[in-house]
């Protein structure tokens, strides 16, 4: 299985997801401060998927 580019649509989810996770650690953001880790965690694995997967 040959590694692919994400779409578009994935890329761009994924880095909000890492955006706001980081955010989320050094800001105290009510509700996302507390899962921030995994925000940041879930925008890794969309992107592993984005590139291992040719659909996604």
């Amino acid at each position: 299985m040959k590694p692919s580019a994400p779409t578009t649509l994935v890329w761009i989810i994924a880095l909000i997801a890492g955006i706001v996770g980081i955010i989320g650690h050094f800001i105290n953001i009510e509700y996302v401060s507390s899962i921030s880790y995994w925000l940041l965690l879930g925008g890794f694995a969309l992107l592993a998927l984005g590139t291992t997967f040719k659909e996604i």
